[in-house]
């Protein structure tokens, strides 16, 4: 199966569905102005203004734009065609400067053809990607001397639990194969895909460091997060515009963010 092919018309697919839906709240983005970021992803990344930034896997650019109206100077890059229409119509539309490129993030060096003070990849981006190693020597290559990447993501031991209360193993961690997924529904809503198949990588913790590190970048942090951005399991409890486990159950990491320099 050719993974690439697959994944590509499964988010073309997605992206009308997930421009209209109340999950990305487009009109409060052009309309209120609000930032689709996370609080801790701006507290870690710190202050852009004036910074060269790339956001790897954009999808429609919502984060993107995001870190421009911080005052970033933004480049988005996504495989999917209909993705990057829709961000640079959003773009146009809300007037924030940016630059939308249609390519596959292995493709990055050669289709962007600059340095970046800020690699950004956020979250549910790695699980598309076959081979973190290869991933990381492109981000270091995208890097300007003290740059930096920084990455936010779900946390891949919450992938292994199960559905309905996230307490009991129910899958292998450690699973190497591609997963093929066959769903009729995108995550935000039940509209109905046209292209209902997907092939994604599981990827642990030890495996994306080892291949940042590989790539020759500086580990700054790595924090865990108690919390996501979605009813993940039956049980989660929602606090504002993030779900947590129960008060009294025993916490378990749910999203997690790293964040490692390019020395030269």
């Amino acid at each position: 199966m050719d993974y690439l092919q697959v994944n590509r018309a499964n988010w073309n697919a997605r992206v009308p569905i997930h421009v209209g839906s109340d999950f990305y709240d487009v009109r409060g983005f052009k309309v209120d102005g609000r930032i689709a970021l996370t609080p801790f992803e701006r507290e870690e990344v710190g202050d852009v203004t004036g910074r060269s930034l790339v956001h790897l896997q954009c999808h429609f650019g919502l984060d993107t734009l995001s870190w421009a109206r911080l005052g970033a100077d933004v480049t988005g890059l996504d495989f999917s065609d209909a993705a990057i229409a829709q961000a640079r119509a959003l773009s146009d539309e809300c007037g924030i400067p940016a630059k939308f490129v249609t390519a596959d993030v292995y493709d990055a060096v050669k289709a962007l053809g600059e340095r970046y003070d800020i690699v950004y990849t956020g979250l549910g981006a790695l699980v598309w990607l076959p081979d973190l190693t290869r991933w990381a020597r492109t981000v270091a290559a995208l890097l300007k001397p003290g740059g930096f990447l920084y990455l936010a993501e779900f946390h891949p031991f919450g992938d292994i639990l199960d559905d309905e209360s996230g307490t009991t193993v129910t899958h292998d961690y450690f699973d190497p194969d591609p997963h093929v997924w066959e769903e009729a529904h995108t995550y935000t809503g039940s509209e109905i895909l046209e292209h209902q198949t997907s092939v994604q990588f599981q990827h642990g913790i030890g495996e994306v460091v080892s291949a940042v590190a590989a790539a020759g970048l500086r580990m700054e942090f790595l924090h865990e997060h108690d919390h996501t951005l979605f009813a993940r399991y039956a049980t989660l409890v929602a606090d504002g515009k993030e779900y947590r486990l129960p008060e009294g159950a025993p916490k378990v990491p749910l999203m997690y963010s790293l964040r490692a320099t390019a020395t030269t």
